[in-house]
């Protein structure tokens, strides 16, 4: 069985959300502190990650960095609309939108554009930039939409459990 269909047939209990809760927090956290935290013995809070990771609920673990000390403090969120809508056009559409410079996601989207990205740089003239060397070279696109964030109000990558 896949992990899709172990994770889909799978309840969480307490204690696999306690565990998630915390690990979305701080996936640094030692097994041992986890343990505590949730109130199981450390072999018996290994198996329980073990066994959220290898259902799929746990796709990876990473160190979220902050913007600005990596030099991609501007957000910008685009609107692409693309001037065909044929599978063909959104399959070259998407295969070259995860090579554009500090792209962080793109979503196909319903409405008035076919997709939005999240893009990071360092700053309008860098932005301006990879505006022109690389969104407008985009296959398919009719038109791109620019919204510079001016000040992020909410961001984060917890899920509510």
């Amino acid at each position: 069985m896949s992990a899709t269909k172990l994770r889909d047939a799978t309840p969480l209990d307490r204690i696999d959300r306690a565990i998630l809760k915390q690990l979305q927090r701080d996936a640094s956290i030692s097994n041992v502190a986890l343990a505590d935290k949730v109130k199981l013995s450390p072999p018996a809070c290994l198996r329980r990650v073990e066994r959220l990771r290898s259902l799929g609920f746990i796709r990876g673990i990473v160190a979220l960095l902050e913007p600005k000390a990596v030099g991609a403090g501007m957000l910008v969120v685009i609107g692409i609309v693309l001037d065909r809508s044929t599978p063909e056009a959104f399959a070259a559409f998407e295969q070259a939108a995860r090579g554009v410079s500090g792209c962080m996601e793109c979503h196909v989207v319903t409405g008035e554009f076919d997709y939005f990205m999240l893009v990071r740089t360092r700053d309008s003239e860098s932005f301006n930039r990879l505006h022109a060397e690389q969104l407008l070279y985009l296959p398919g696109v009719r038109q791109v939409r620019s919204f510079m964030v001016l000040k992020e109000i909410l961001s984060t990558t917890q899920f509510p459990l």
